[in-house]
C-alpha cells in the first residue's frame, strides 16, 4: 500500500492533484521582504499630470472660492461681528436703512452687490420686525451733528435741518463705508461715499460744505480716516459764507460737542444717553427723531 502523502509517482501524486496555476506563479514571484512591501507604492502612476492635476485645481479652487467667501461676500449681520481686522483695511457695502441722527444710520450689510444678486435676486428686508439685529450702526468720522432733542432738552437749532438732509441723501441708496473702529457704543466709525448722479461722495464732507455738522472736536478717540486738513478747509469755507449752522450770531453759538458736555454735567442729551449703554438707533429714544423706510 503506498504512502499516501509520498511526493513520488502514483495516485494523486501528480501536480494536477496537489498544485495549481495560481500557486506556480506565486512560487514563481522572488521573495519580497515586509518592510519593502510597506513602501512599494507605485509613483509612476502620480507623476503622470493627467493623474494629478485635475485634483489640484480642484482641491486650490474649493479653497480660494472658501477664502474669497469669508472675506467679501459673507454677510455681517452686526457690528460686533465685525473683525478687528478689517479695520483700515476693508469697506463695507450696503443700503441704508434708517436714519437716527444727523450723523449715524442703520446699514444693511450686502456683501458683492448686485453682482451676487442683491437688488434682484437677493432682497434687502424692508420691514422693521425683518431688520432687527440684522444691521450696522454706522458713525460719520471726522463730523459732528447738531443734536436733537433729549429727554426733555430742547434741540440744538439745525439738528433737525441735518437730519433730514441726511436722510434725504442716503436713506435707501447703497453706500459703501471705510471702516476704522469700533466705537464705545458699538457703533462702527467710518467715512461714507454714496453715489449721486454717478459721482462718488464723501457723505460727511458734503456736510461740513452745507454748514450742517462740524468737525470733530473730542480731544481723544476722534477718527478722520487722514481726512482731517480737508474736512477742516470745508468747514472754515461754509463758516466763512455763513451757511447752516454758521449763520447765526457767533456769539450765541454752540458746536455739537460743547452741547455734549453741558448736557453731560445734568444727565440730559446724547452723552447721558450713550453713558447708559449703546444707541439703538432702529428704536426712538428719548424723543429723537428716526427716519426709516421701514414698515
Amino acid at each position: 500500500m503506498p504512502w499516501p502523502f509520498n511526493s513520488g509517482s502514483g495516485p494523486g501524486s501528480g501536480p494536477s492533484a496537489n498544485s495549481s496555476p495560481d500557486k506556480d506563479d506565486d512560487s514563481s514571484r522572488p521573495p519580497v521582504s515586509w518592510a519593502s512591501s510597506l513602501n512599494g507604492t507605485d509613483w509612476q502612476h502620480y507623476k503622470d499630470p493627467r493623474n494629478w492635476v485635475p485634483t489640484f485645481l480642484l482641491t486650490t479652487t474649493v479653497l480660494v472660492s472658501l477664502q474669497v467667501y469669508r472675506s467679501y461676500l459673507r454677510r455681517i449681520p452686526g457690528a460686533i461681528h465685525v473683525q478687528p481686522s478689517f479695520f483700515r483695511k476693508r469697506s463695507l457695502f450696503g443700503q441704508v436703512t434708517s436714519v437716527g441722527d444727523g450723523d449715524n444710520f442703520h446699514m444693511f450689510h450686502t456683501p458683492g452687490g448686485r453682482f451676487v444678486g442683491w437688488g434682484w435676486l437677493r432682497k434687502v428686508p424692508q420691514k422693521k420686525a425683518e431688520l432687527k439685529s440684522k444691521t450696522i450702526p454706522i458713525r460719520l468720522a471726522g463730523v459732528d451733528a447738531p443734536e436733537g432733542a433729549h429727554f426733555g432738552r430742547p434741540a440744538q437749532p439745525f439738528s433737525t435741518d441735518a437730519l433730514a438732509w441726511l436722510s434725504s441723501y442716503i436713506l435707501g441708496r447703497r453706500v459703501r463705508a471705510k471702516i476704522y473702529k469700533r466705537d464705545q457704543y458699538d457703533r462702527i466709525v467710518a467715512t461714507v461715499f454714496v453715489r449721486r448722479f454717478l459721482i462718488r461722495r464723501d457723505v460727511g464732507l458734503e456736510m461740513l460744505k452745507r454748514g450742517l455738522a462740524t468737525t470733530y472736536e473730542a480731544k481723544t478717540g476722534a477718527e478722520f480716516g487722514g481726512l482731517e486738513e480737508k474736512y477742516k478747509a470745508a468747514q472754515a469755507k461754509a463758516k466763512d459764507k455763513k451757511r447752516g449752522i454758521w449763520g447765526g450770531n457767533p456769539q450765541h453759538f454752540e458746536s455739537p460737542r460743547e452741547n455734549s458736555r453741558s448736557n453731560a454735567g445734568t444727565g440730559d442729551g446724547e452723552a447721558a444717553a450713550r453713558e447708559s449703554g449703546p444707541l439703538d438707533l432702529s428704536e426712538p429714544t428719548g424723543g429723537s427723531r428716526l427716519v426709516s423706510r421701514t414698515a
